[in-house]
């Protein structure tokens, strides 16, 4: 039987984004482009019967939501829980200063994530830790119905892997572009993914970085 269905979406581009900035929990808000991503993926979610409209308290995430809810007249309830992870100590500085002062732990993170705590920050369990049983709270609240989740790279891959019954080991073999829709769905008290990272709605909408990256 279909319980609740999340459709989980990333936050727009920022201009951190473009400049491969970790930004964590840094509130740096949309570039004109986010802005342009989050009408988009309203444009793809107005006819989409909405029960609610949750987002991280991030500026990024509430922003793009709230291009969402709009539509919906709804309000956005914010999550603390979906907040981005927290770089700790390399938040706000490019990969390539990071690379240069903490190397060794930097490609630890892109080879083996899970063994990972951000100097001053926090794990990728930590984050699947506080994510998931507030994913899980608002699944118990919304029963039969269609809820959005705006939130974050690194909270979305974990929650995607967790419903995946996957380990957060799995963290870099799931994408997550600016502005994209997941579609999370309950049956019978399991959990499948039905949509991973569809971008279909931005069309040509893609940032330099995300462009050189295909």
């Amino acid at each position: 039987m279909m319980g609740c269905r999340i459709i989980l979406a990333r936050h727009g581009e920022t201009r951190w984004n473009l400049e491969g900035r970790f930004q964590g929990q840094q509130d740096t808000e949309l570039s004109p482009l986010g802005w342009e991503q989050a009408r988009l993926l309203a444009d793809a979610l107005e006819r989409v019967p909405l029960a609610a409209v949750y987002a991280s308290p991030l500026a990024r995430a509430r922003e793009t939501a709230a291009q969402v809810a709009a539509r919906h007249r709804l309000n956005v309830e914010l999550v603390p829980a979906f907040r981005e992870i927290s770089h700790g100590a390399w938040e706000g500085k490019p990969h390539s200063e990071v690379a240069a002062q903490d190397g060794e732990r930097l490609r630890l993170w892109q080879s083996r994530p899970e063994l990972v705590t951000m100097p001053g920050g926090e794990s990728l369990a930590d984050v699947r830790a506080r994510a998931w049983p507030a994913l899980m709270a608002l699944v118990a609240r919304h029963g039969g119905e269609t809820i959005l989740v705006v939130a974050h790279d690194a909270v979305n891959k974990v929650l995607l892997a967790t419903a995946l019954g996957l380990g957060v080991e799995a963290f870099w073999r799931i994408k997550q572009d600016n502005a994209c829709l997941n579609v999370i769905e309950e049956v019978d008290g399991a959990f499948r993914v039905a949509l991973l990272n569809s971008t279909v709605h931005l069309g040509y909408l893609l940032s330099e970085v995300e462009q050189k990256a295909l």
